[in-house]
């Protein structure tokens, strides 16, 4: 089973100037098991990149990752802290 947290931490952490702000949560939803990202505020453009691009392949990564029986994931950057 893919540990889709880890999988999270290797493609963010390299991106950010402030890995001791960095924290994720996993929370079950109906649909979906959501991961939230807390991030250091000057890291959050970094993680999002132009136009959104770097977010959106990061969830594309995570979303195509579905183990069996399992639900799909979902990545939100929380932009509030």
């Amino acid at each position: 089973m893919p540990d889709i947290k880890a999988l999270i931490t290797e493609m963010v952490l390299p991106l950010i100037e402030f890995p001791d702000d960095f924290n994720i949560q996993s929370v079950e939803g109906d649909e979906f098991m959501e991961y939230h990202l807390d991030l250091n505020p000057e890291d959050i453009g970094r993680v999002i990149g132009r136009k959104g691009r770097v977010i959106r392949a990061i969830r594309t990564i995570v979303y195509s990752i579905r183990p069996r029986g399992q639900k799909r994931s979902r990545i939100i950057v929380n932009d509030a802290k």
